[in-house]
């Protein structure tokens, strides 16, 4: 699984040019997964995602969560982040996992991070999406779970 990061001040996911939903400050999160991926990955993932400490404190280091600071978590399918260019310059999506095996696990995703205390509002899987954000910072942050496993 992969995911790209954004602490934002607001965020919103807009379907056929109506607000699906928005968010104000706290975090932006783009989900891809890959084939072979199951609840493992989900649950890592969310773990990282909702305990990240990337909003600052009083003395202004990054050192709190999303939770501390009363902000939301708007999580966005992309299957899109598993798009290799490394052959030519149209990208080829076949590491990403199928749609039919995509969706639990985006569910999977939404329920732990729920589980862990996350506020969390959503894209729609498959949808075309108009996603629009005001990225505080910037702060950006890229995870990987298969990267991530391997330290």
């Amino acid at each position: 699984m992969r995911a790209v990061i954004q602490r934002v001040s607001n965020a919103g996911v807009t379907i056929g040019g109506e607000v699906f939903s928005e968010i104000g400050r706290g975090l932006l999160v783009l989900v891809g997964f890959a084939r072979g991926d199951g609840r493992e990955e989900a649950e890592y993932l969310a773990g990282k995602c909702v305990g990240l400490r990337i909003f600052e404190d009083g003395q202004g280091k990054m050192n709190l969560e999303a939770k501390d600071v009363g902000g939301e978590f708007l999580i966005v399918p992309n299957f899109t982040l598993y798009g290799d260019c490394s052959r030519g310059k149209r990208p080829d999506f076949l590491a990403a996992e199928r749609f039919d095996k995509a969706v639990p696990l985006y569910e999977e995703f939404l329920n732990q991070c729920r589980s862990l205390g996350a506020r969390v509002k959503t894209g729609s899987f498959g949808a075309d999406m108009q996603v629009s954000l005001t990225n505080d910072g910037p702060v950006t942050i890229f995870m990987d779970t298969d990267l991530m496993r391997m330290k």
